[in-house]
């Protein structure tokens, strides 16, 4: 009888520390992930969403030597409080929408986004910037982007066509 005592005390005993563990194992492992995205997104933190720079989870997965679903599971559900606000921490990672230019110099969708809002705030109202001169200026900051996508993040944002948003003096 005690015997059994013992051993039922023992196997419980050995469970509690398995999840200690495996919960240890996972903090360290959220830690390693958090601490890659925020380093490799520096310019976010310091720049805003133009700051924002094309990464994937597989780079976070080589860089913290874990598997890429591993990152995956990490970052879901999980969110990051900042200046900037509050972000899920997938927001961090880009899809397919990334921006290169011929200096080097890269974006996110996100990135595209707040440069068009920026152009847009400071424009002169009386002479609207077209989707082809923002596309131009966003060309002189060293990123390719075509006309019809700065239109359609134009739309997404809820920007104005240039006609629309001329105002007379």
């Amino acid at each position: 009888r005690d015997s059994m005592v013992v051993s039922f005390l023992s196997d419980k005993l050995n469970s509690a520390a398995w999840l200690i563990r495996s919960i240890e194992h996972r903090r360290e492992t959220i830690y390693r992930v958090v601490t890659e995205v925020v380093d490799i997104q520096q310019e976010f933190f310091e720049k805003g969403r133009c700051g924002l720079k094309p990464m994937t989870m597989k780079q976070v997965a080589e860089r913290t030597g874990v598997h890429e679903s591993t990152v995956s599971r990490a970052v879901s559900g999980k969110y990051l409080q900042c200046p900037q606000g509050v972000f899920e921490l997938r927001y961090f990672f880009s899809g397919s929408s990334n921006f290169s230019g011929t200096d080097g110099q890269e974006a996110t969708s996100e990135g595209l986004k707040s440069m068009i809002e920026k152009l847009v705030e400071t424009e002169d109202r009386t002479s609207p910037m077209s989707d082809r001169r923002i596309a131009e200026a966003i060309l002189i900051k060293g990123i390719a982007v075509s006309r019809r996508t700065v239109a359609k993040y134009r739309e997404e944002l809820g920007i104005p066509s240039s006609s629309a948003r001329r105002q007379q003096k």
